[in-house]
């Protein structure tokens, strides 16, 4: 969503490097150009205004610190007031200390509350407790069965509405359940609308009247741009929110929604959607996208979500496996299956310092998920021998790998020439016993890795 913006930032900030030191003609004609870049994405214009002249009070004269060149110190001013346009620090959900917490979901049609409901079911599990997920939307036609086939694939409790049930009468009859199975927060998925009526509005007053609701968290669409802003601003306004959930923050949106929303409605977003996996629902860090925005990455992100999906031991034996070059197309297939659990290829580079100009460089190169999927064919159209063994694959074996996956052989040659000198170099990092001549193993060896045409590891029209 932020890549260009991100990338008319990092354009700013490489210019102004090798200066000696911010003068206020080098602050001010940078920060036209990040003006600029913000009204570009979308970025409510008094908001980036009052932005920027932030920043302009913070820069101008400003010493370079002995270790940071001008554009760096511009870059740590621009990151600090990032953050605290995003909210400053994070907002988790505050439960309640006489259950059961009860959380109602509000939005337009569209936006999608629904399976946000699941997704957020699945955060508050990982929480420690036990939701259960109540459907109060008794006009979208098959609504409720939405919501309990999601629910279902979690074994997540849900109640549904019944036929001519009231939406008041759903919550209530829901919030029993949930005292009757243990459950200790509700979901209450509200009915949404095209546009927002007075009708709407009324339910949603009527439940807050009628049931003790600790939290209203608004779901957007990020996709929306300012009219999100507009959205969110009404509800504030009309019913009163303690929170919001930007959805689709994984499109090509431009961004501006999720930088001038803490701003215009002065409540935190709480998570962000990044996909339609049911685990594809993040903790909103302002410090994290900030870092993100800058081509800074977001290295925590990363180490959660490899915590969260690879076994610690699996890893630890892994490795040894890789240093004692012993590494298999096995491990390979394992390894490269850990890592789409992960998320999408693009989603995880983005993660990294300069993802987004390392994925800019790949271009057409950039491995997709139907091409990774690809290379895990040839690997599956081997047998358990041929995995272990690699070199006992002749002509005839290939041809047969060839017409299983359904590739060409010069495919399978290539990723088997790269995965033996992929397994060269990490046995040679593996003899590394410490000393001078562990060191020139060790550096001689990522000389060579480095010059290595990794790509032939994928399939041929990555090239």
């Amino acid at each position: 969503m932020f890549d260009s913006l991100s990338d008319r930032l990092t354009d700013i900030f490489r210019r102004l490097n090798g200066r000696g030191r911010l003068s206020k003609d080098d602050v001010e004609e940078g920060l036209r150009e990040v003006r600029r870049a913000l009204l570009e994405a979308d970025v409510n214009v008094k908001i980036a205004r009052s932005f920027v002249e932030r920043i302009h009070d913070r820069a101008v004269g400003t010493e370079v610190l002995d270790s940071l060149t001008p554009g760096q110190q511009l870059v740590k001013i621009v990151n600090d007031e990032l953050v605290a346009l995003l909210g400053g620090t994070s907002q988790k959900i505050i439960y309640s200390s006489t259950p059961p917490t009860v959380l109602m979901l509000i939005g337009l049609q569209g936006s999608g509350k629904t399976t946000t409901s699941e997704k957020l079911a699945r955060v508050i599990r990982s929480d420690g407790h036990r939701p259960i997920l109540v459907g109060a939307d008794v006009y979208r036609p098959a609504a409720g069965e939405q919501l309990a086939v999601l629910a279902g694939q979690d074994n997540f409790p849900v109640v549904v509405p019944r036929t001519g049930e009231l939406p008041l009468a759903v919550c209530k009859r829901g919030i029993g359940e949930a005292a009757r199975l243990g459950c200790d927060v509700v979901i209450l998925d509200t009915a949404g609308r095209l546009q927002i009526d007075e009708q709407m509005l009324e339910e949603l007053r009527q439940l807050r009247k009628s049931l003790r609701i600790d939290q209203s968290i608004l779901v957007l669409d990020a996709m929306t741009g300012q009219e999100a802003l507009a959205v969110g601003k009404r509800f504030s306004e009309e019913i009163g929110i303690t929170g919001v959930v930007l959805t689709k923050m994984d499109g090509d949106a431009r961004g501006g929604a999720a930088l001038s929303m803490r701003e215009t409605i002065r409540v935190p977003i709480m998570f962000c959607g990044v996909g339609e996996r049911p685990d594809a629902l993040e903790p909103f860090y302002p410090e994290r996208v900030a870092s993100r925005i800058l081509g800074m990455g977001d290295v925590l992100t990363m180490i959660e979500k490899a915590q969260q999906n690879i076994d610690a031991r699996d890893a630890a034996e892994m490795e040894q496996r890789l240093m004692a070059g012993s590494f298999s197309l096995d491990d390979f297939l394992f390894q490269m299956r850990q890592l789409r659990k992960m998320g999408p290829l693009e989603g995880l580079l983005a993660m990294i310092p300069n993802g987004a100009q390392i994925m800019k460089q790949a271009g057409s190169r950039m491995p997709s998920e139907k091409d990774l999927a690809r290379v895990e064919a040839i690997i599956c159209a081997m047998t358990v021998r041929e995995r272990k063994n690699p070199e006992i694959i002749d002509g005839d074996r290939r041809r047969r790998i060839a017409n299983g996956s359904g590739v060409a052989v010069s495919e399978i040659n290539r990723l088997l020439k790269d995965f033996h000198q992929m397994q060269a170099m990490m046995k040679k990092m593996g003899n590394v016993r410490g000393g001078k001549g562990g060191l020139y193993r060790t550096a001689k060896a990522m000389r060579q890795l480095k010059g290595m045409d990794m790509t032939g590891m994928l399939p041929r029209d990555l090239k």
